[in-house]
Parts: structure tokens; sequence; C-alpha cells
């Protein structure tokens, strides 16, 4: 419908922040035009059989989300279709509203087809968000609300920000993740320990019947990160999310000293971990995976390697809205030459 190469010239002229807002704006506006978002969803959005799938009580349609950090307030849930998505998450929410970290705090790593962010959680806080899931009730749609703790609580009492949580959206979304591994709220990363995680998942189990994911971060070591999923699922977890950001910033010449990177320079730390984690985890918990992908070929390789879901971000910036499509698109070809008939049969088959 347009170039997206030439739009990408006149954004990337703007601060990555500001661009940011007026994609968000667009979508917005383009959400009261009921034609509008019909047009572009029949063109980008993918419904095949062999992709379908059904989750938490949910039909997915494609297995491709959108990863949390883009729509922190719930404000583009119903244009997502038009982007291809199959499913969307909100967030990262926290209790009471916070501006984030000072900016510049969002950063184009053009050369590396990536992004560095030191956002901090900056949301309009978990009423607003509320408020935004409770009028989309005729929208048919899987949506996952992103949920962390507010900057100036203090680690002791995080799990209160946590439980507050639980309890303002026991009711809204159709699953929630447990955001502890962003670089960029001071020592939540810290919380990446097994009593937290029994702990928090204790209190979740009390409050809602909502599936509940852990999401980690790239940066831990492989027998670690399995310990510490293996203690989630123990514990209840309804599914593992990997991977985060990463701090490695020696990944690139690039990178700033703060901040968490994501792109394509994640793509394989992304990976590996999220192979050993599948190795040992995968037919025991519901797998999604994100990091790093930008095409039909590592989604799949995501697939094989155990996720039932992959999710995008930061490369939709550098590939435009046609990514979402030709990644479904490229996953049934893909299928179709393995001669499997539906996506379930490809999940997890480096371990079958």
């Amino acid at each position: 419908m347009f170039n997206y190469n030439t739009l990408k010239k006149l954004l990337f002229r703007l601060e990555p922040e500001t661009a940011h807002t007026i994609a968000g704006l667009a979508l917005r506006i383009g959400a009261h035009c009921p034609p509008l978002l019909r047009c572009i969803s029949k063109r980008n959005f993918i419904s095949d059989p062999m992709l379908t799938q059904k989750f938490f009580g949910r039909t997915f349609h494609n297995p491709v989300g959108l990863g949390a950090g883009f729509d922190k307030d719930a404000q583009y849930v119903r244009a997502m279709p038009t982007l291809g998505f199959g499913f969307t998450e909100i967030g990262t929410v926290t209790p009471l509203p916070q501006e984030g970290n000072p900016k510049p705090r969002l950063f184009r790593l053009i050369e590396d087809n990536s992004l560095q962010n030191a956002m901090g959680f900056n949301n309009r806080g978990a009423d607003y968000a509320l408020e935004r899931l409770n009028k989309l009730y005729f929208f048919d749609y899987p949506i996952g609300v992103n949920i962390g703790k507010n900057k100036m609580t203090p680690e002791n009492i995080a799990l209160r920000d946590y439980k507050n949580l639980f309890e303002t959206f026991k009711d809204s979304g159709d699953y929630v993740v447990i955001n502890i591994s962003s670089p960029n709220t001071p020592g939540l990363r810290d919380l990446q320990n097994e009593q937290f995680i029994k702990d928090i998942f204790a209190i979740a189990k009390d409050i809602t019947t909502q599936p509940v994911l852990l999401k980690i971060a790239p940066d831990m070591e492989a027998e670690d990160a399995i310990t510490l999923c293996q203690t989630a699922i123990d514990a209840g977890a309804a599914g593992i999310i990997a991977t985060n950001t990463t701090i490695d910033y020696s990944l690139t010449k690039n990178a700033k000293d703060f901040g968490g990177i994501s792109g394509e320079l994640v793509r394989e730390k992304s990976y590996n971990l999220f192979k050993a984690i599948a190795k040992e985890l995968y037919g025991k918990t519901m797998l999604i995976s994100v990091g790093g992908i930008g095409d039909a070929d590592e989604a799949y390789r995501r697939i094989k390697a155990g996720a039932s879901l992959v999710q995008v971000y930061s490369m939709l910036v550098y590939k435009g809205p046609s990514l979402v499509k030709d990644i479904n698109e490229g996953l049934i070809k893909l299928l179709k030459a393995d001669g499997y008939k539906h996506i379930s049969e490809a999940i997890g088959a480096d371990w079958k």
C-alpha cells in the first residue's frame, strides 16, 4: 500500500521516541475508522488452519504476537490485527503511573538493525490500562498483560506491587506476564531468584485463575535459567517467555553503556538460551520465544526448538508493517516443505 523504506527514511529523521509516538497516534486514529481497519486487516492478517491454535481458552489465528513495550497503556489493541498480529501483549504496566527514565532513552542501532532502550516502565498506571481494556468488551482478540513493579518500590516490598497488579487485572486480559527481567528498573533483575518466584506465584494463585507466565532475561547462565524456570513451573507458571533485552554491550561498538538491546543483535543470544530452556522444559509448559525474530526462517527455528508462539517488536521498526504477514506466509511454506499439516507438528520438532 506504500513503500515503507520511504516512510522509514522520514521516521528515522526524528528522535526514536518521537517516531514511536507518531506511529502510535496513527494506529489510534486508524482504530476509529472501521472500514480502513477492515481493509488493511484483510491485506495483512493471516488466518490459516495450518497456523491456528488454542491456548488459554482463546483462539490464536497465527503464532506471531507483538511483544511488550510498544503498547504500554493498551491504547493500540484494536489496531494490532491490521499489522497482522495473532495476539498482542500490553505493558509493562506498573501499579502507579510513572514517567520512566530521563530522555533520551531510546536509541536506534541502525547498522545492527537493533534498538537500545532505557525507558524504565514509563506508563499511565494500572487503572488507566484497566479502563482501556474494559472498553474492548466486544473485541475478540488474545491479549496478554505484562506487569512490573514501580521504580520507587523497594525490592523488599516488591511483592506488594505484583499483588496489586494481579488483583487489578484478574478479570482482564487472557494471560499475565511477570516482568522481573527488564534491565531498566534498578534492582528488578535481582528478583530473578527462586524464593521470589515461589512467593510471587503463590500470591498469584490466591488471587487469579488467569494463566501467569514468567519472562526471563537473556543474560543468565543456561543452568540458572533452567532452574529458575523449573521453579516457576513447579510454583504454577503457565508458561515461560524467553527473552527480554540484553545488557551485553560487547555485541556492538555502537551500544550505549546503559539500557537493554533488542533486535538483530540479540537474536543468537536469545535463541541459544531459549533452546537450552526448551531442551529441558519442552512438553512441561508453554514456551514463547522473543528476541531478534525478523523473518520466517528465524520464527520457524524457534518453533522447532519448542516455541508455541513467537513475538516481535524491534524488527518491526526496521522491516515495516509487512513483517508479520511475511513471517506467517513464510511459516506456511516452511511447514508444507517439511510435510507438516499443522504447526503443532513442528513445535518442538528438535526434541521429538
